[in-house]
């Protein structure tokens, strides 16, 4: 396997299920890791939310954050995944972001794994040493 790119140094509801949502809508995704080469790694068929930037583009996961799990009835983790380096502008636009399974994104950055019973409002972003460490600095998101 292909190791994860560092994104700041270089500037199944799963890939499955999206790859099918993006060939009818005409949108065709390349992922880094492709959905065949997808391990259990994790026993759990929870939803989290990740950007392309992780799975498009390879990038290690750079900021976690975990929301209020498995709202509207939906088996979702709460975990939202980004690179870190994505703009306002990047994260305003749906067709980056997608939801997978908590597994698929785990395939993409094992360092997460023992981090995902961290309780909700939590949040982790990648320090200068290449560790993600606890984010105390982080307020939530404005609703």
């Amino acid at each position: 396997m292909k190791p994860a790119i560092d994104c700041r140094r270089t500037g199944r509801l799963n890939i499955n299920l999206n790859e099918r949502v993006n060939q009818m809508s005409g949108f065709k995704k390349k992922y880094f890791i492709p959905g065949e080469k997808i391990e259990r790694l994790i026993e759990s068929n929870e939803g989290c939310i990740a950007t392309d930037r992780i799975t498009v583009d390879g990038c290690k996961v750079g900021f976690m954050y975990r929301e209020e799990p498995y709202q509207n009835g939906n088996p979702d983790s709460g975990w939202r995944f980004m690179a870190g380096d994505e703009s306002d502008e990047y994260m305003d636009n749906p067709e980056y972001h997608a939801v997978y399974q908590l597994n698929t994104i785990c395939n993409f950055d094992r360092e997460i794994i023992p981090l995902l019973k961290s309780a909700t409002g939590t949040a982790y972003i990648r320090d200068e040493n290449g560790k993600l460490a606890l984010d105390d600095e982080w307020e939530g998101i404005e609703e």
